[in-house]
């Protein structure tokens, strides 16, 4: 892990902890997981500022690069739970691979539980787009 925790935008993780409290009564195995597992990375994440946000973060709009071991390398744009199109690579924050990534470093590899079992996923590459607007918080 490239730094010591998740780090994520102060508006964003106001934002992510009101997303995964309504996303709580979820009964599906896998996806509680998962949001357990985030929830408990959120209670050590950094917290930062927008301007002290590093550029390499996965973060709500940002499109990551990662590779599995499911084949060639893949690239996913992270976005709010009712944004996620799957068909065009917008994934929830809330799937278990968005959980898996959000708030790590390009060069992270993270162990998650997917459906299929445990898999690693490298993330490659993080490329900014526009972060989340004042009057979506």
């Amino acid at each position: 892990m490239k730094y010591e925790e998740i780090i994520i935008e102060k508006r964003e993780y106001e934002l992510l902890k009101q997303i995964i409290s309504s996303a709580a009564h979820n009964k599906d195995k896998t996806y509680k997981a998962s949001i357990e597992k985030l929830a408990n990375e959120l209670k050590s994440a950094t917290i930062v500022t927008d301007k002290a946000m590093p550029e390499e973060i996965v973060r709500f709009n940002s499109i990551v690069t990662i590779q599995t071991p499911f084949g060639e390398p893949k690239s996913y744009q992270i976005v709010t739970p009712e944004k996620s199109d799957i068909a065009n690579n917008k994934l929830s924050v809330l799937a278990p691979m968005g959980l898996a990534l959000f708030g790590y470093a390009i060069s992270d590899e993270i162990m998650w539980q997917f459906p299929t079992g445990v898999h690693a996923i490298k993330i490659l590459k993080v490329e900014q787009q526009n972060t989340l607007e004042k009057k979506e918080i």
